[in-house]
């Protein structure tokens, strides 16, 4: 069920980062429809110094003060990235990582193509849980370009997202990643999907020095 994005994007952007978890990407791709569901995601408002919005309005940065649903695509390292406008003007959410998913629509065959589409640097097939472990790796694999999307509306005929009715039973809120820490490094504005941490962008729960309570916390 394609989500009515008028009421679910108009929320705070750290409940919208939550409510994402679970969701599915649907993008028509040559006629095939290719597919992964959201596994992790991080919020950023306006008074955020880690936000791009807190860097003031430019024609670039437009889609952040669009209305709630707007897509805002921007290079990271010089790759693409995908974000969601939301709540009060400036917020976001950014999609950080997925992992592909199949159905009736998005058979398993179509995966071959998100691996076609993002192969590894010596020209290999990525393996599938590598696919869109990662912002610009979910957009290569989803052919999602800053030069089609940003500051559109999202198309049920050719790019959306998908409810499919598949909540995580625990979330994991985490800090951001690549924040210096005198841009509100400290926040826990990252949210992961407990059952498929070990595929997101970078696993809290692995890591030596974090502490539940301090680091991360978890959600059910």
């Amino acid at each position: 069920m394609a989500i009515v994005y008028s009421q679910f994007f108009d929320q705070d952007a750290c409940l919208l980062a939550r409510s994402l978890l679970g969701k599915v990407i649907r993008r028509q791709y040559k006629n095939q429809w290719l597919a992964a569901r959201i596994i992790e995601t991080e919020a950023y408002y306006l008074n955020d110094k880690g936000s791009h919005a807190s860097l003031g309005f430019t024609d670039k940065r437009k889609a952040l003060f669009m209305p709630p649903g707007t897509i805002y695509m921007y290079y990271a390292r010089g790759h693409d990235s995908l974000n969601i406008s939301c709540g009060d003007k400036g917020d976001a959410v950014l999609i950080k990582s997925a992992y592909p998913f199949i159905d009736q629509l998005s058979p398993a065959k179509n995966i071959n193509v998100m691996q076609h589409l993002n192969s590894a640097n010596d020209g290999s097939m990525r393996p599938i849980e590598k696919l869109c472990s990662g912002q610009t790796l979910l957009c290569r694999s989803l052919n999602l370009k800053v030069t089609d999307w940003d500051q559109q509306q999202f198309d049920e005929n050719s790019f959306y997202i998908d409810d499919i009715n598949q909540a995580p039973a625990k979330i994991i809120q985490t800090t951001r990643l690549g924040i210096h820490q005198d841009r509100d490094a400290h926040l826990l504005y990252r949210f992961i999907d407990f059952e498929f941490a070990k595929y997101c962008s970078s696993n809290p729960l692995t890591k030596r020095m974090n502490q539940e309570g301090k680091e991360y916390i978890i959600l059910s």
